[in-house]
């Protein structure tokens, strides 16, 4: 998937709370022991006050990667380790001097309430980042139910208005009529599955359970057969650019066939009547590359890197759509080991660039595979 870290990701990365307890104590004595020996060797360089301080700081470092009770015995070794082999006279527990006994009660104190301390602050910033996350997801359903409430709510209300007049005035309606009533029905089942197909996919995507299924995939033909598919009564025209002795890829024809419907389904709806979508295909080492355009009016450019957030809808445009369609474009893409890219061609419109790193082979050489 994406190969950035959010630092919420980064902090994941240390919530090491879920070792067996077993474990934490091992690791906790083992940082202990391995920068005290670190210290020991560098003693006459460092002094034994210096030696305390990075003791602490060590001390505070597993308060952050463990539960309190690991950390407690961390800070009770590092106590006895720094009087037993650091503070003269070194290699026994006892201390001559009132200074070095008043300092080795204090860093015992200090050691233990830094520790609980910064345990604390781990915690708390645990419960924070938890419920960030849990309102993040509540308005991310609030937004779901409110876009579902008009994108599923509009085409089963056309079905049941179109069917109830078909069933209460069949007799009255004329041929042309009823074929209008049934169109509509039509297109407004297709607008519902769409819906319903977006919503599983993003649920597939969220659980982690999509897997891509690799094949052979002619591309040329993948492409030709999904503009064959779409409507003629949309008012654009779609363009293919075929490329000749384009291979095979090995990637997963399903997937790649919904990123398809959903960014040329995106540029119908939202570019204006006539406009002329674009669709290439290329390779390049390993790569398949598939360029759509359009020569509409492209995006605003502080929104492009956003249009491919979960349920975000450009400003100032039609009603329409529940803006999972291109989340899912690159949920699918990252799926497949690839990237989707989104820029504003100069000369007007956007362009969007999928690539996907995909075994390949020509037909000759396949039938030998």
């Amino acid at each position: 998937m994406s190969t950035f870290v959010s630092q919420s990701d980064a902090l994941r990365l240390l919530e090491t709370r879920q070792l067996p307890m077993k474990t934490q104590y091992l690791l906790s004595i083992a940082f202990v022991a391995l920068v005290s020996a670190l210290c020991y060797l560098s003693d006459s360089y460092l002094g034994y006050k210096t030696v305390a301080l990075i003791l602490l700081m060590v001390v505070s470092f597993i308060a952050m990667l463990f539960e309190i009770l690991p950390v407690l015995l961390a800070a009770l070794l590092s106590a006895l380790i720094w009087n037993f082999f650091f503070i003269p006279p070194i290699f026994t527990l006892h201390i001559d001097n009132t200074e070095d006994i008043l300092m080795f009660l204090l860093y015992f104190l200090i050691a233990l309430v830094h520790a609980v301390l910064t345990f604390k602050l781990r915690e708390a910033e645990v419960k924070a980042r938890d419920k960030e996350e849990k309102e993040k997801t509540i308005k991310l359903y609030n937004t779901l139910l409110n876009s579902l409430s008009h994108e599923l709510r509009t085409p089963i209300s056309t079905i049941i208005g179109a069917i109830d007049t078909l069933t209460e005035h069949k007799d009255k309606l004329s041929a042309t009529n009823q074929t209008e009533l049934l169109n509509e029905i039509d297109k407004a089942s297709i607008r519902l599955n769409r819906q319903v197909e977006n919503l599983l996919s993003m649920s597939r995507l969220e659980s982690g359970i999509l897997k891509p299924k690799n094949d052979w995939c002619d591309i040329n033909e993948l492409i030709c057969s999904h503009i064959d598919k779409l409507p003629d009564s949309t008012g654009h025209k779609i363009e293919f650019r075929e490329e000749e002795g384009l291979p095979l890829f090995k990637l997963d024809a399903g997937l790649l066939d919904q990123i398809l419907h959903n960014i040329i389904h995106n540029a119908l709806q939202y570019t204006p009547e006539h406009s002329i979508i674009t669709v290439s295909a290329h390779h390049m080492e390993g790569i398949c590359i598939i360029r759509i355009s359009d020569n509409g009016n492209g995006f605003p450019d502080g929104e492009i890197d956003l249009v491919f957030e979960k349920f975000y809808r450009l400003r100032n445009t039609k009603t329409g759509g529940s803006g999972l369609g291109l989340s899912i474009v690159r949920g699918f893409t990252e799926a497949m080991n690839g990237k989707v890219t989104l820029e504003n061609d100069p000369k007007g419109g956007a362009l969007f660039t999928i690539e996907i790193m995909a075994e390949t082979s020509f037909i000759g050489n396949l039938k030998h595979e």
